[in-house]
């Protein structure tokens, strides 16, 4: 056995004597747009772990593209991570909403969370994550070695990149992902909205009404099997307890509308172009 399939295994043993069996419950799955509060979300739902019978699974996150080269997986390599979940396991990841994905994680055993974020507030925490905080990033030195200013990185996350434009990073590279406009990238998560058996959420409601944000997330975990084997009060405050900024590597500043100190009047107009009607689709308008 792996050390990995070991410490999993472990776990779920420990989770299943805490509270006598995790078969009953449902898998949790904190989904969401890159940059969007994936860290916070994943806390959260950490919680549960300390209200009933919930387990971290410790397995990575289920990501549409991988990070270091830029490779768009397969369908199949998604659908093998799903599905590798059991019950009670709670995972995360950045996935999209395809026929196959939305089969998945709209099952009844299934708790499935969507978390959102202001698309302006996305695109300054892109530029700062690639530029500052991923080395090993596949866009990462072109942000860093061409991009010289903020604004022109700011510009490259709303408008995208083209692979002609990656080449001139000249790291040896054979093969350049090109990056999106964040049109295009949230694209693909627009269908989770149409799905009511995923929660919605968005990172600003962690800060404005933290209560609310949690009290749905709660609910929605009940509804969909959890059994809290603790009071509705205690289970909340296990919830917000678990949550502690300390521990995200890619926090920066944990505010809403930072992208007005940010944006320049050329990338409010440059935003407006490429979006479209994207912030009315998020509910941001």
């Amino acid at each position: 056995m792996s050390a990995r399939r070991l410490r999993r295994f472990s776990r779920r043993f420990r989770q299943t004597l805490r509270y006598g069996g995790l078969s009953s419950s449902p898998v949790f799955f904190a989904n969401s747009f890159p940059k969007s509060g994936t860290h916070l979300l994943t806390q959260v739902m950490h919680g549960f772990t300390h209200i009933g019978p919930a387990v971290d699974s410790g397995m990575p996150a289920v990501v549409t593209f991988d990070g270091f080269t830029g490779r768009q997986r397969s369908l199949a390599e998604i659908l093998a991570d799903l599905d590798r979940f059991l019950p009670g396991d709670i995972g995360y990841g950045h996935v999209h909403a395809t026929p196959e994905t939305v089969e998945r994680l709209c099952r009844p055993d299934v708790a499935a969370y969507l978390i959102l974020r202001d698309p302006r507030d996305v695109v300054v925490s892109h530029v700062h994550y690639v530029a500052e905080m991923a080395p090993n990033h596949i866009h990462h030195r072109y942000y860093h070695s061409v991009l010289r200013t903020f604004d022109e990185r700011l510009s490259a996350s709303i408008a995208g990149v083209s692979e002609q434009e990656l080449a001139k990073a000249g790291d040896g590279k054979p093969v350049y992902e090109p990056l999106p406009d964040i049109r295009k990238r949230f694209a693909p998560f627009l269908g989770w909205l149409e799905h009511p058996e995923v929660l919605v959420l968005r990172y600003e409601d962690f800060l404005t009404n933290r209560r609310l944000a949690l009290e749905q997330v709660l609910d929605h975990a009940v509804r969909r099997g959890f059994k809290p084997v603790v009071d509705r009060q205690a289970a909340l405050q296990a919830l917000e307890a678990s949550i502690d900024p300390a521990r995200s590597p890619t926090f920066r500043s944990g505010k809403a509308g930072g992208w007005r100190t940010s944006f320049t009047p050329e990338h409010e107009a440059l935003f407006a172009a490429i979006a479209g009607d994207l912030l009315p689709v998020l509910g941001y308008a």
